[in-house]
């Protein structure tokens, strides 16, 4: 029988899964009161407008999101009916198609960013010092990190 996690872990847990509800509650708000499209279309269309050419397959697209796979799908199906992206079919693979970014989809980006960073600031750099957002990058990297796609973050480093 496994041992049963202990206090600090428990609570480290919790308040990790509070933290990103809330975190992701808030910014969704602000978003929503500026007018602005919902955190997964902006997650969606950051990826987009990283990716060479803007344009990702769609399998590389659920990669990076951190939607599910379904969720990205939809996503994209409804960023292509406000005309921000654009599904095309890969040429070399009938069974896959990319999802590119539009020009309405970067401007809807270039909107969001400044509502976006301000709730980066409230939720993180009004909090924390750097040195923390520093560890905790670190110390979220040791949660997310798997051993054949993210190498360890040590704290300091």
């Amino acid at each position: 029988m496994t041992e049963r996690p202990s206090k600090q872990v428990v609570t480290a847990w919790a308040r990790l899964l509070k933290a990103e509800r809330l975190a992701l509650a808030r910014v969704e708000a602000a978003l929503k009161q500026a007018g602005l499209p919902p955190l997964a279309w902006y997650d969606v269309l950051l990826e987009l407008n990283a990716a060479p050419d803007r344009r990702l397959r769609m399998s590389e697209l659920g990669q990076r999101t951190v939607l599910s796979r379904t969720r990205v799908s939809r996503v994209v199906d409804e960023l292509a009916a406000a005309g921000l992206a654009e599904r095309q079919p890969d040429q070399a693979d009938g069974r896959s198609s990319f999802a590119v970014l539009t020009p309405a989809g970067r401007e809807a980006l270039r909107r969001a960013w400044p509502v976006y960073r301000q709730a980066i600031h409230r939720q993180l750099t009004a909090r924390l010092t750097p040195q923390q957002c520093r560890e905790l990058a670190a110390l979220l990297g040791l949660v997310i990190a798997t051993d054949d796609l993210d190498p360890p973050v040590t704290i300091g480093g």
